[in-house]
């Protein structure tokens, strides 16, 4: 977006998501503009979008949805998509701080449908540009080999995560509870000066992890803070706490990005640890990072408009 570009684009959202679109757009400078959305009895949906007295819709756009719990929402989009095209929407850009179905990659079992690989580039064949915070890959190495999408930006929280990390745990010691969390746990650590050690995982089912740890008896001054991109079973983190304690260490903390906390799964992790803190990529008790400004500053960089 070029010159004062979001003074010319709107900022579309559902109401469900004011709080968070209304700080987007306070960082953006974009303006909001509401979605309505009426469910009839039968659960279909009627989406009315917020046109002008000309019945248009600005030539830019930004949709804000994190896709937490995703299934309807992703019908919303296809919905909200394909009526501003009719609008006069020329370039739409999806804002989904949580980009949900990024974990099954491959088929794990003969006739399993392979989401990332559906989900993917359906959102790529309704919006210009994909935004996201952090999304959760494994077999593939960039966003734009699951999303492609003309552009597709990924924002990294890590950065914000160690700065809030620096400034409210002292002594901290960065644990990644698993092989996955290398990069995430030494990033953190060498931008804060913090040693860091990865812990061992091996997985059994969506339920059932162990997890092994070394010896840590050289890190009893310093406070365990378990780093990840996504807390969701609670499952390795629970395991990861117990692990720690059985060592004599401190109480730990918990910092992630994306707090899914799914079923009982905040229950199970609060008594364990000191503090459990996340972004505000999905709403929920424990956020304490915004990430409204990082956003902001992907959409205004250049990288979601190709004409810039």
């Amino acid at each position: 977006m070029t010159g004062s570009p979001t003074a010319q684009a709107c900022l579309l959202y559902f109401d469900d998501e004011r709080p968070a679109a209304e700080r987007l757009a306070a960082a953006s400078g974009l303006a909001l503009r509401p979605v309505q959305r009426h469910c009839f009895p039968d659960g279909e949906l009627k989406l009315t979008l917020p046109v002008d007295g000309a019945g248009q819709l600005p030539v830019r756009a930004v949709l804000l949805r994190s896709l937490y719990q995703p299934n309807d929402k992703l019908v919303e989009l296809l919905l909200a998509a394909r009526a501003a095209r009719a609008l006069g929407v020329r370039h739409l850009t999806l804002v989904a701080p949580y980009l949900a179905y990024m974990r099954q990659d491959i088929a794990f079992h003969p006739g399993e449908a392979v989401s990332q690989r559906i989900v993917g580039p359906f959102l790529a064949s309704l919006f210009d540009a994909v935004v996201t915070v952090d999304p959760h890959l494994h077999r593939v190495a960039t966003l734009p080999e699951a999303v492609p999408a003309a552009q597709a930006v990924v924002v990294s929280g890590a950065p914000l995560l160690a700065d809030w990390i620096a400034e409210h745990v002292e002594k901290p010691l960065i644990v990644g509870p698993d092989e996955e969390s290398e990069q995430w746990a030494g990033s953190i650590a060498s931008r804060i000066g913090a040693p860091h050690v990865v812990l061992r995982k091996t997985r059994h089912g969506d339920r059932s992890v162990d997890i092994e740890v070394p010896d840590l008896s050289v890190w009893r001054d310093r406070t365990p803070v378990l780093v990840d991109d996504i807390a969701s079973s609670g499952r390795t983190l629970a395991i990861a706490a117990h692990k720690l304690a059985e060592q004599g260490m401190r109480k730990p903390e918990c910092v992630v990005v994306h707090a899914l906390f799914a079923e009982d799964a905040w229950t199970l992790l609060t008594p364990l640890f000191a503090r459990i803190t996340s972004t505000d990529t999905v709403p929920h008790p424990s956020n304490r990072i915004g990430l409204a400004s990082l956003i902001a500053g992907a959409l205004s960089s250049g990288q979601t408009d190709p004409r810039t």
